[in-house]
């Protein structure tokens, strides 16, 4: 009980900071927490598939593209409301997924990891190539942020960046929330099962594949939600939202924070973010020392950093022996 309680004053903490962000700092600051909580979508999501399950994807990135193409082509063919746009995104998302999915959750392992890298690859191509549809390489542009109406009496406007950080501290707020929720419950535990040992789930009674496939969809909406949201932010989608280097983002995220915890994306997003934007403010080849320095991070904390720290904790304050 004690760290549940430890666990919430902590979430606490840190929803009142993020609240304080867009007072207390830049707007430069404000944006970057943005991206961060917008990463940190994409990544509590794909925790699950990678994490709680243990399958690997090189393909999601063709999920959060299909959310930012399907916020936009709903805000140009039929209403520029966000809310309905977002909702649209995640449909869009997770169609997308269910139709992957059903073809690449039969294998596992790498036959799983290289499926989803072909398939998220043709989603690129397709983005790319349908100029009609898609703008093509231009992307669609000039996607709008229209006031938030509710219920057609309250509207909230979301047109200037303080706006809407709000709106994306929402979607954040909820989707951690709602991920931590599918972690403890009945489904996230059967799913830790298929991670451990999937035959003797089967054996168990689990429907591994309908689970696998479930939870493929699942972590396709959290990154269709976050693609809307860029969308959004930077009033465009982007072909390259599909690509396998974006698609790579939630791996390398998730390998750096940790695994085994909803922390561990949401802390190695946050370093993801600021590292990157650091390193290029000093040196014009930043890819090569951001490798280096993910190198070093990600194996000198095996558990990642979030697993390393707890493991520290833990010893501190182990009682001692004898």
């Amino acid at each position: 009980m004690r760290a549940e309680a430890r666990n919430a004053a902590a979430a606490a903490a840190v929803l009142l900071a993020l609240c304080a962000v867009p007072f207390l700092a830049g707007k430069f600051t404000a944006y970057l927490t943005m991206r961060i909580m917008l990463l940190g979508i994409f990544a509590v999501g794909y925790n699950l598939l990678l994490g709680q399950t243990g399958l690997l994807s090189f393909g999601h990135g063709a999920f959060y593209a299909a959310g930012a193409y399907g916020l936009g082509l709903f805000g140009v063919h039929v209403s520029t409301h966000p809310l309905l746009g977002v909702a649209a995104g995640v449909v869009a998302a997770v169609l997308l997924a269910l139709l992957v999915g059903y073809l690449c959750v039969r294998h596992t392992e790498i036959y799983f990891a290289m499926l989803t890298l072909a398939c998220g690859m043709m989603a690129f191509s397709f983005f790319w190539n349908a100029r009609e549809i898609t703008g093509g390489d231009d992307g669609l542009i000039g996607i709008m942020r229209a006031p938030v109406s509710l219920f057609g009496v309250v509207k909230m406007p979301i047109g200037k960046d303080g706006q809407f950080y709000f709106f994306v501290l929402f979607f954040f707020a909820l989707s951690v929330w709602a991920a931590h929720r599918i972690r403890q419950s009945p489904f996230g535990l059967a799913l830790a099962g298929i991670r451990e040992n999937a035959r003797r789930s089967e054996f168990a009674g689990v429907p591994v594949r309908r689970y696998r496939l479930a939870v493929f969809a699942l972590s396709g909406a959290f990154a269709g939600l976050a693609g809307s949201l860029e969308a959004l932010l930077e009033s465009n989608a982007r072909p390259f939202m599909a690509h396998w280097t974006h698609s790579a983002e939630p791996v390398l995220v998730s390998l750096l924070g940790g695994l085994s915890s909803l922390a561990g994306p949401l802390v190695g997003g946050a370093i993801f973010v600021a590292m990157r934007e650091i390193i290029q403010r000093f040196t014009e080849n930043w890819m090569l020392g951001f490798g280096i320095v993910l190198l070093v991070i990600i194996m000198g904390f095996r558990g990642g950093v979030t697993g390393t720290l707890s493991a520290l904790f833990r010893k501190a304050t182990a009682p001692g022996e004898g």
